[in-house]
């Protein structure tokens, strides 16, 4: 064969084999590639978004356990707080309480001095009845009655 035929015989074909891939192969490569592309690009976008989205649940998680912390302070501080009321209530009723018996032991004891008195009285009356009968019954002698005095203050 001719070498020119050849060449041209390949030079068609060649031209052949552009225009059928430009035609059917070319078009959906190029489709396929857009497509990856843009697949690529929203995969891009998306974790952006989602890195996005991360950062803004950090720092609402971070608020959160912030006001956590405060409320748990505040419950704290409550509790702190009414624990040391009830201690003074405690302490103030404790105090009552003593005063209360203080006063009925105060009480009771006026009440026996008051009887011891009532006896001392009652014996010390008997005492000068006795000693009034005894020198009365005695004759009226100066010595025998400071004697008998004496001994009746012995006797008190």
């Amino acid at each position: 064969m001719n070498i020119n035929a050849t060449l041209l015989a390949q030079t068609i074909m060649f031209a052949f084999f552009v225009w059928f891939c430009m035609k059917f192969v070319w078009t959906p490569i190029v489709a396929a590639l857009e497509a990856r592309k843009k697949q690529i690009a929203d995969g891009l976008a998306e974790a952006e978004r989602a890195k996005h989205d991360l950062e803004l649940a950090a720092k609402r998680s971070a608020e959160i356990l912030r006001e956590a912390k405060e409320k748990a302070a505040e419950i704290i501080a409550s509790g702190e707080k009414r624990g040391s009321e009830i201690v003074e209530d405690a302490k103030n009723q404790a105090k009552a309480e003593g005063d209360r018996i203080i006063a009925g032991a105060r009480a009771e004891i006026d009440q026996e001095v008051f009887r011891a008195k009532e006896q001392l009285r009652t014996q010390v009356s008997a005492i000068a009845l006795a000693g009034a009968e005894k020198i009365l019954a005695r004759e009226i002698d100066a010595k025998a009655h400071n004697d008998l005095l004496d001994k009746l203050v012995a006797e008190i």
